[in-house]
């Protein structure tokens, strides 16, 4: 490997001015570093990532954590967004990502935090995983600059999508196309869940429409059989609903095929609305009514806000961000009124 020592003898000058140059220092001149670079190149020189990480205490190397029951993986429609946005980013800061191992399967196995000290991460981002797991809450807690996505823990930067402000915008769009019987199949447990459930509650009550306790379902996110299952069961109600929201575009599918065997269509016998405005529900036909988080912002976000707490540390305050999303209207929602 060529070393700086290498260079330093082809330019005729010490290794110390040979390291400054390569490192934009202030005190070289641009002549010089513009020759002792080309050399550089020309001996096809590159810089040694151990001796900088020990020099800077810093390796650019930033630790994801990320699972998904429905071992969709990297496909998730929503979080493989997300993640893209988030690698774009911190790429451009000059840092790399590499994912942590979540399978508990393998003999010999690392904890969370144990794994991210051997890899010497300078931060890790967390998303979609049990949160309330006692490995990834010491992962949490240790002194690694954490960012957590749809997840808030105390004393860590949390970037979330606009839940509050999503649901509010369906209910709104609903009630006022004229449903009042509006059924909602929401996700499995989780801060996520609950938000949007507390906030669907408290539109429906400021409407004055009470919701019966059998238009109220869970289905796991992005499973489609689930809210197959779901929407047959509501459609075999006496009263059944005019309108049925779902966890997630990608299950919305699930009750589209549950409504269609039973003989009705959507939206002219019964409404559906999603919630992510995946790229698929664009192309589709009839479009989806969702609500589109902006996914690309959300790992955008928490991209930026990582590096602040590695590189800023003394200067950046833990913190909250709400990305805000917007309604895509469609034609899955039919106006009664």
């Amino acid at each position: 490997m060529v070393s700086l020592k290498d260079i330093a003898g082809r330019c005729g000058v010490s290794v110390a001015t040979v390291s400054k140059a390569l490192n934009d220092h202030s005190d070289i001149g641009a002549e010089t570093k513009e020759r002792i670079r080309k050399v550089a190149n020309e001996l096809g020189y590159v810089p040694n990532a151990a001796a900088k990480s020990m020099k800077t205490n810093r390796t650019h190397n930033i630790g994801v954590l990320f699972m998904d029951d429905a071992n969709s993986g990297l496909q998730h429609d929503f979080f493989a967004s997300v993640l893209e946005g988030f690698k774009r980013e911190v790429e451009k800061e000059g840092y790399d990502i590499t994912f942590i191992s979540n399978d508990r399967s393998r003999p010999g196995r690392d904890s969370y935090l144990t794994h991210a000290r051997y890899r010497r991460f300078d931060g890790v981002i967390i998303a979609n995983v049990h949160f309330g797991d006692p490995e990834v809450v010491e992962l949490v807690k240790s002194d690694i600059p954490v960012v957590t996505i749809d997840h808030i823990y105390n004393d860590t930067t949390t970037i979330l999508s606009d839940n509050v402000g999503g649901m509010t915008e369906l209910v709104d769009f609903a009630v006022a196309s004229g449903h009042r019987k509006i059924a909602y199949i929401h996700g499995a447990d989780s801060s996520v869940t609950r938000t949007r459930l507390v906030t669907f509650h408290k539109k429906m009550e400021e409407y004055g429409i009470e919701t019966p306790d059998e238009y109220l379902m869970e289905s796991p996110y992005r499973d489609t059989h689930g809210a197959y299952e779901c929407t047959l069961k509501l459609l075999e109600l006496e009263d059944r609903p005019t309108c049925i929201f779902y966890p997630d575009d990608y299950a919305s599918y699930g009750g589209m095929r549950a409504i269609s065997e039973k003989g009705l269509k959507v939206p002219d016998d019964v409404s559906v609305v999603g919630f992510d405005g995946i790229k698929v529900a664009r192309h589709i036909r009839p479009r989806l009514t969702t609500y589109r988080q902006d996914t690309e912002e959300l790992g955008r976000q928490a991209g930026k806000n990582l590096i602040d707490l590695i590189e800023r540390p003394k200067t950046t305050l833990v913190q909250r961000v709400v990305v805000k999303g917007r309604l895509l209207e469609g034609d899955t929602l039919k106006k009664l009124n």
